[in-house]
């Protein structure tokens, strides 16, 4: 049943394996529009099983461009311009640093690194953090951009941030985490472009996941708006822990 969507894939990718991308895009989706994180990390396991080393983050960049840009403009009321904008004109300004600084530095470490960042500020107060500009929100946002470009992940990172800049507001901290995911990853997949990625190979399959990502995020939506506050911030500060926990653990096991 699934022959006829052979000739729309890649080279080595099985037309079951791909409606099996298809079908967890909805759910990862979901899970993100629901909860602010999870969803990107979960795909990115998902296409790692499935998808070529060489085409694993491009891909996956170009669905969560897709999926974020998705719950950016379902989600778009409540999305908090006086944050995102910010956060878009420091982005583009950390992307155009780190394509000029090349930074190396063991995967361990940077492994390590994060998950002890990640774990600092989801339980710690940032002090001042509340209090900060537009000025300092671009220069936030920029060292974010920056250190993406090395540690390759903008998702648990930004979401402790967002967290202390909206704190009493799930709707527009996951709006607002939407919206600049979609600046990040859209600056990823501009330069995967101009670095020669055939990105046409990959379209049918981009444009099906994106699709079914778009269902997930309507059904994710509703989900947010029936949790209640308290418990929408104790799910997102266990599930950000739990992915800064496996962080430490895959760079400790690395380092040893």
């Amino acid at each position: 049943m699934f022959e006829t969507a052979a000739p729309l894939l890649p080279d080595g990718l099985g037309a079951a394996s791909a409606v099996l991308l298809v079908v967890a895009s909805f759910f990862t989706s979901a899970l993100t529009a629901a909860f602010g994180l999870g969803g990107g990390i979960a795909m990115l396991a998902l296409l790692g099983l499935f998808v070529p080393v060489a085409a694993l983050i491009p891909v996956h960049g170009a669905v969560q461009l897709g999926s974020n840009t998705g719950r950016a403009w379902h989600q778009r009321a409540n999305v908090r311009l006086d944050i995102a904008w910010p956060f878009v004109v420091g982005s583009v300004l950390g992307a155009v640093a780190g394509f000029f600084l090349v930074v190396q530095l063991p995967d361990a470490a940077l492994k390590i690194l994060l998950g002890g960042f990640v774990i600092a500020v989801t339980w710690a107060k940032i002090p001042g953090i509340a209090r900060l500009g537009r000025v300092g929100l671009v220069g936030a946002s920029s060292m974010l951009a920056l250190a993406t470009m090395v540690v390759g992940a903008t998702g648990p990172l930004m979401s402790p941030i967002l967290a202390q800049l909206i704190p009493g507001d799930r709707k527009a901290l996951v709006a607002t985490h939407g919206a600049a995911m979609t600046v990040q990853h859209g600056l990823k997949i501009l330069v995967f472009g101009l670095a020669g990625f055939a990105f046409w190979r990959w379209l049918p399959l981009i444009a099906a996941m994106v699709a079914s990502g778009f269902l997930g995020t309507v059904y994710g939506t509703k989900w947010l708006d029936r949790l209640p506050e308290e418990t929408f911030r104790k799910w997102f500060r266990i599930g950000l822990t739990l992915l800064a926990l496996d962080l430490l653990r895959r760079g400790i096991a690395a380092a040893f």
